[in-house]
Parts: C-alpha cells; sequence; structure tokens
C-alpha cells in the first residue's frame, strides 16, 4: 500500500481513539478521501477527535465501547468491515498502571483488567482482522506495545508483561499472514508525556510526545515494517537488559522506583 493510496481512498479502524496516540494517528490519517472508523471509552473526546478529522475532510465515525467487552468489540469489527472492508488497523487503545506504594503484588482484579485491555482484546481483534484481510489479499495492522516489554519490571509487573505477551504474539502473526499480503507492524514507544494510567503519574525518563510516535508510525506501518521502537535508545536497553548477569539486572530492577 503506497503513501498515494492513504491519501485517497484508505479505510482505516483506530481503537484507543479518544486517547493521546490515537487522537495524534487520527489527525495525520485524515484527509479528503479516507475513511476513519474511531473506536473509544470517551464518547465525548473521542467525538471532538472525529469532529477533526471531519475538518481535515475526511468522513469519520465514533464508536464508543470498552474493549473489555470482547464479544461486542469483535462483533463491530465485523459488521464495519463487512460493511466497507478496513485497509489499515491501528490497534491503539491500552492501558497502564504502576504498583501503589507501599504494595507488594498488584491488585488481581487490576491484574485482570489490564490483561483483558493490553494483551486479550488487541490479540483477538488483530486475529479476526488478520483472517478477513489474508482472505482479501492484503492489509496492515498495527499494534502497539511498549518499551517496557523487554523488562521484568516490579513497579508495573502486569502493563510490562501483557505488553510483552503482545509482542510475542504479533511477532507469530505476522509470520502467520506474510504470505497472504498482510502486515503486522509492532510499535514499541517509550513513555508518553499523557499515557493512560491508574493513577497520578510523575514524569519519566525517555518519555517522547504522542504526536512524534505517530510521526514515526504512520510510514513504518504503510512500509509494512516488523518492528518500530521510538526512541531508539530503547533498542540498547533491551539488549543491555539481556546481556546483564541476572543477580545485577535483578537488583536494578528492584531498585527502580518512581520519581
Amino acid at each position: 500500500m503506497t503513501k498515494e493510496a492513504l491519501s485517497t481512498h484508505s479505510r482505516i479502524l483506530i481503537t484507543g481513539a479518544s486517547g493521546a496516540l490515537g487522537r495524534e494517528l487520527a489527525f495525520r490519517l485524515a484527509r479528503p478521501g479516507a475513511s476513519l472508523s474511531l473506536w473509544g471509552r470517551d464518547a465525548e473526546r473521542l467525538e471532538v477527535v472525529a469532529g477533526g478529522c471531519r475538518a481535515r475532510g475526511a468522513h469519520a465515525d465514533a464508536r464508543s465501547l470498552d474493549l473489555t467487552d470482547l464479544d461486542a468489540a469483535l462483533t463491530a469489527l465485523k459488521q464495519e468491515d463487512a460493511a466497507a472492508p478496513f485497509d489499515l488497523v491501528f490497534l491503539v487503545a491500552g492501558q497502564g498502571d504502576t504498583l501503589p506504594p507501599g504494595a507488594v503484588v498488584e491488585d488481581p482484579a487490576q491484574v485482570a483488567r489490564l490483561c483483558q485491555v493490553n494483551f486479550v482484546a488487541p490479540a483477538a481483534i488483530a486475529a479476526a482482522m488478520a483472517g478477513r484481510m489474508a482472505a482479501r489479499g492484503r492489509g496492515r495492522i498495527a499494534l502497539v506495545g511498549t518499551a517496557a516489554a523487554s523488562h521484568s519490571l516490579p513497579i508495573a509487573a502486569t502493563y510490562a508483561g501483557s505488553k510483552a505477551g503482545l509482542a510475542r504474539y504479533a511477532d507469530a502473526l505476522r509470520l502467520s499472514v506474510r504470505g497472504h499480503g498482510v502486515s503486522v507492524t509492532l510499535v514499541s514507544p517509550g513513555f508518553f508525556a499523557d499515557m493512560q494510567t491508574g493513577g497520578a503519574r510523575p514524569s519519566l525518563p525517555g518519555e517522547i510526545s504522542a504526536g512524534r510516535v505517530a510521526e514515526k508510525m504512520i510510514p513504518a506501518v504503510l512500509a509494512g515494517r516488523a518492528e518500530l521502537s521510538v526512541p531508539r535508545r530503547f533498542l540498547l536497553l533491551r539488549w543491555f537488559d539481556r546481556l546483564l548477569p541476572r543477580p545485577l539486572r535483578d537488583r536494578i530492577l528492584l531498585s527502580l522506583r518512581l520519581p
């Protein structure tokens, strides 16, 4: 799929479109001839994003839903894709969280919710979409992970763990469909300045704006790249983590605290 195709009649799905990265992607992809389906939990913010896309000349529909209701999401996906097949799918929705002060482990209910939102829902939606695209012989899928997925973080065990599962799944799905004209791209950004968390979040090292991630992400997905890490220095941290002796690595990870 070329940039010229994107500029005319691309049919695009973005989950998490009421969040920072989803909004930035939507605004950059919106142009005359484009048709965007925007999914998100916050109906008010979602409609603002849809309005911004329409102002840029695109057709945009907003659908308010929570991906913890996976049956509803898969039903909506099937209906929308049957009515007008998607060319590009950006699975952006996700949620972060960190260990509360004084806690030893995370709340079990929160663990279940984060795994549903960060792994189960995007993996299931990607599988459904990949099957439909493979039958058509074309399509691009992007799954948003995190640089944290490469590390065993006690302060964010479920967030890092759920995204690590998504990363491995994305790579396996990519191999499954690459012979059918479909690409799957894993995008692993650093910390967003305004990412969603379960509580107040201080500034973190290596933060990057959602706009910058979107700017790098779109051409990578259009090119069918297997993976994109932004900022790139997180690739070095990944290898550093792998090469360190386990006792030293464990001491470093256990010493990490939020500012």
